[in-house]
């Protein structure tokens, strides 16, 4: 038996029957090869590259460490914020995958070019501590006009997140805009914030007989209860992980291919991609199983959306105002008994799929706190959960499994540190909240020391080391870490590198 050729298998063979270069595909299979396969495949690759590079612009990208040391890490950050902003677009060639946007706005920094749907909340909360709300106003107008020209707010302005949205945070945007400039600021965005709403839970009408009945990211659990999942409305691979999203495609059972690159999608949607949280316990990403659970977080969020749209529609006279009320009241009533586990004190997923709550423990059960869900005795409960399970030398872990995923063991990452420490405040565990909120500023500012840069995530466990995992190397810039570390700076009158190790380290 002869071993495979490169003209029966490989990139080369899919790239040249594809592209139809014989009119007969039986040709090619037939050819005999002049030079040795490693000899091919090195020229193919040297020629496709010098292809690529001669007809397309090849991005560019800046590092944080360019920049010269800044007297203090709140500083560094001030000036951070010019290098990661970006000037309203203009009308871009339509071969570019960018989709321009019509206002100034701040990207995440690294390989991440163009803005991250829930990323831009974070980075808004140190943007206002940096004295830069205009940029934050900005970014909530091209957000607005996103929904209007779209319907949603993608998972990030390029034409290939289209499928997809991410958490939704724009209502925590508004909140933020309001807080700083009151209700009237807030009020011309309503229509947009209803839009979204929308995007959410549209899906087709089904009668429950029973059963759960998912449609697109709304899952119905009773005659007048519709929760919420993360979906994507493309099954395939993902454009910008394209290889990598094909690998775990070859190394998943059969029967798991089907919705595989689907569930992958919603992932990406979800923000968390990707941690065991969405997977089979023990098992790696090819039983990634997104779509078959109702998450905790993403459902405290549109539980936000429908508090604050009554709330806000009550003031204009709106009497739409009610039925986001009643929605928010059927919402509360249904993560309460699907998602709070008393005897544990913390929220889980529900698995929808088998009508059981998940067991996996995750910071997205702090959202509850977040989004003032939580009564005064399950916060309590949560708080003792997060200082016993979670509270690590640089702040909270994702979750309490070490699975080589980036969210996961030993990760830590800053909108996550942002919501545990705000739930804190919310229900008076002051003294918790800024703990956390000194260990992660303190982790930041040590890393920024040795390094010059301010990261996407940190081992939290280790404070000596880097942090790892994930299917990309680790990127500096970083818009979210930037926003919660000057925000904590500015919310708890911070001084990084006074703090002791005393308490740090426990």
């Amino acid at each position: 038996m002869k071993d495979e050729l490169v003209q029966t298998s490989g990139p080369l063979f899919q790239a040249v029957q594809l592209a139809r270069i014989f009119e007969d595909s039986k040709t090619f299979p037939d050819c005999a090869a002049t030079a040795t396969p490693e000899q091919i495949e090195a020229r193919f690759r040297t020629l496709l590259g010098d292809f690529v590079r001669e007809n397309f612009a090849v991005p560019q990208q800046r590092t944080s460490a360019e920049l010269d040391r800044a007297p203090s890490l709140a500083a560094h950050i001030d000036r951070l914020w010019e290098m990661l902003s970006r000037k309203a677009d203009d009308v871009l060639p339509s071969s570019s995958s960018l989709l321009p946007l019509p206002n100034p706005y701040v990207v995440p920094g690294g390989r991440f070019r163009e803005i991250y749907y829930w990323d831009s909340y974070f980075t808004a909360e140190g943007l206002v501590a940096s004295g830069r709300l205009d940029l934050v106003e900005g970014m909530i107008r091209n957000f607005a006009w996103l929904i209007d020209q779209i319907g949603h707010v993608p998972n990030g302005n390029r034409s290939y997140f289209l499928g997809r949205s991410q958490p939704p945070t724009f209502c925590c945007m508004l909140q933020l805009l309001e807080r700083e400039k009151g209700f009237d600021a807030v009020r011309p965005f309503l229509p947009q914030l209803e839009q979204e709403y929308s995007y959410w839970m549209q899906r087709e009408p089904a009668d429950y007989a029973g059963k759960p009945v998912a449609d697109r990211r709304t899952v119905m659990l009773g005659e007048d209860l519709v929760l919420n999942r993360y979906w994507d409305d493309h099954n395939g691979p993902r454009e910008e992980s394209f290889v990598e999203d094909v690998e775990v495609f070859v190394r998943a059972a059969a029967g798991r291919q089907g919705e595989l690159f689907r569930n992958i999608r919603a992932g990406a949607e979800s923000g968390w991609d990707f941690s065991s949280r969405w997977l089979t316990p023990g098992s790696g990403l090819e039983s990634i199983r997104t779509t078959e659970l109702i998450p905790v977080d993403l459902n405290c969020l549109i539980l936000n959306i429908e508090t604050q749209l009554a709330h806000w529609l009550e003031l204009t006279g709106e009497p739409r105002a009610a039925g986001y009320a009643l929605a928010a009241t059927r919402r509360s009533g249904a993560l309460n008994r699907l998602c709070w586990n008393a005897g544990a004190g913390w929220w889980f997923d529900f698995d929808w799929t088998n009508e059981v709550q998940h067991d996996s423990w995750t910071l997205a059960g702090a959202f509850p706190t977040f989004c003032r869900l939580a009564d005064e005795t399950q916060a309590a409960a949560m708080a003792t959960n997060l200082e016993q399970r979670f509270l690590r030398p640089g702040g909270v872990v994702t979750t309490l499994s070490e699975s080589g995923e980036q969210w996961d063991v030993p990760n830590g990452w800053a909108p996550l540190q942002w919501v545990v420490v705000t739930g804190l405040l919310e229900y008076g565990h002051d003294e918790l909240a800024r703990e956390i909120a000194t260990r992660f500023v303190d982790l930041a500012e040590r890393v920024y020391r040795r390094t010059g840069k301010l990261m996407e995530k940190y081992d939290v466990c280790d404070m000596s080391l880097d942090a790892g995992g994930g299917e990309y190397p680790v990127q500096d810039g970083f818009g979210w870490t930037n926003g919660v570390v000057r925000a904590f700076i500015d919310r708890f009158g911070l001084h990084p590198g006074a703090h002791q190790p005393g308490s740090s380290d426990r």
